[in-house]
């Protein structure tokens, strides 16, 4: 999963020094004190760790990155670390794939990608997750055609509770493949995926202020004509900042460096970053911060290999909720947070974030059988997000929302049931992988029941 730590690791053991130290995801708002740390180098390695922590009475975990804001991957037991799975077994021009393991950073996938002139179709907004924690957890872009990073697998290696390595794709144990692209790390652990790829490509990115009325009263059409639609609503203002990114034949034409590094590091990150401060501390400030935020980026264009355009810096930390809904009930569910806000005596000093995808085939994605529209809500780290995110979530339980599976949510089994049509197939398969709940934890109890 979408995850990061801090421990010692040893394959094949632990030291004393691994047991006591505390694992914690990116936000810092997970921690957990593993039994055992493991980093496995080979699948044959993750599959000898997870017969060993099976005897031993330790259930398993692995973790990544740590972008995840919820305990997905938090373990007494047995905490498999990633860096010792980072190869890039295969690049295969013919066919249009990649074949990487499971703690490659999606960085690393795209600078090698990039450098065979390929490309993955569709990127969330950061490169900072594995593969596996990126897959598993449903991490997404916005596109109007193209989903989530998991929709582009077209096959994947998982070591089961047993210990056996099973080959996943639409033709080996499609079953599995069907629910594991996106399996919260609940049927096993993930050791290797493959990629659909196809040749490099530009996209001309158009930033551009707004309003919010025209952005909610064009939104369709800004969809509709566009292959990756975005934006941002900054609470307390009428102001958003909108993206459109589109394929190019070229040429290139980067942002310049000063104005990429005014706009991208001094503007989005450093002066956000001392603004939500200032914010935690006196939030009467937030409503005049955030309408100079609103204003402060102006209209720019450019066009960049796609990875490039689909990511960018984020360095602020925070915690998030997430929710996709039908993406026809975006506007009006939009207009009810609005609506919310300013009724409240809420200060939120992050802007919402709004992107779309079209409906897939995987039984947990929150895509699953629909085109989706995602809404983002986020606080700066430190801050009290409870009253915020507690009225987000009625408003979007209330229009049929999904809760993305890494950020914060109180949905449980009972609810999501009803929310995914594919639930029981998911949960079916994981009692015939591991009844015994090898994998399981507090997280994956709530969410898929016991």
């Amino acid at each position: 999963m979408s995850r990061t730590g801090a421990a010692s690791t040893v394959s094949g053991g632990t030291t004393a020094a691994a047991r006591e130290k505390v694992w914690r995801n990116w936000a810092g708002n997970v921690t957990a004190r593993p039994g055992r740390v493991a980093a496995p180098a080979s699948v044959d390695e993750l599959a000898a760790e997870v017969r060993r922590a099976a005897g031993d009475g330790l259930r398993v975990k692995a973790v990544g990155s740590g972008h995840s804001f919820t305990a997905a991957a938090a373990t007494d037991g047995l905490l498999v670390r990633p860096e010792g799975l980072t190869a890039i077994r295969a690049i295969d021009r013919e066919a249009g794939t990649v074949t990487v393991e499971a703690g490659v950073q999606l960085r690393q996938l795209n600078t090698a990608l990039a450098a065979a002139g390929l490309s993955l179709r569709n990127m969330g907004d950061i490169m900072e997750q594995t593969a596996a924690g990126a897959t598993s957890t449903g991490t997404h872009g916005t596109g109007r055609d193209s989903g989530s990073i998991a929709a582009q697998l077209t096959a994947l290696e998982l070591v089961t509770a047993d210990g056996s390595v099973l080959e996943c794709s639409a033709e080996r144990n499609p079953e599995v493949f069907a629910a594991a692209r996106i399996g919260l790390g609940a049927l096993g652990v993930v050791s290797a995926l493959t990629f659909a790829v196809e040749p490099l490509f530009l996209l001309t990115a158009r930033e551009e202020p707004m309003a919010f009325e025209r952005v909610m009263a064009d939104f369709e059409q800004f969809t509709a004509e566009n292959e990756h639609f975005e934006f941002y609503w900054f609470p307390h203002t009428e102001g958003c900042n909108t993206k459109r990114n589109n394929r190019s034949p070229g040429p290139a034409a980067p942002m310049p460096a000063v104005r990429g590094w005014i706009d991208d590091e001094l503007l989005s990150n450093g002066v956000f970053q001392a603004a939500c401060a200032l914010g935690r501390v006196a939030p009467s400030a937030i409503p005049g911060i955030a309408r100079i935020s609103s204003r402060a980026l102006s209209a720019r264009t450019y066009t960049d290999v796609a990875y490039k355009v689909f990511t960018s810096p984020r360095r602020v930390r925070f915690v998030e909720m997430e929710y996709a809904v039908p993406r026809e009930a975006a506007v009006a569910v939009l207009r009810e947070v609005k609506a919310m806000v300013e009724r409240s005596d809420l200060r939120i000093s992050f802007p919402v974030e709004v992107r779309v995808a079209p409906a897939d085939d995987i039984a947990l994605s929150t895509a699953s059988g629909r085109d989706s529209a995602y809404i983002a809500v986020h606080m700066y780290r430190g801050s009290r997000y409870q009253d915020y995110f507690t009225a987000v979530e009625r408003i979007m339980t209330a229009a049929g929302g999904r809760p993305h599976w890494g950020k914060m949510h109180t949905r449980d089994a009972e609810h999501l049931r009803a929310a995914y049509p594919r639930f029981d197939e998911f949960t079916a398969l994981r009692d015939r992988l591991d009844p015994d709940r090898l994998f399981g934890n507090d997280y994956l109890r709530r969410v898929l029941g016991a």
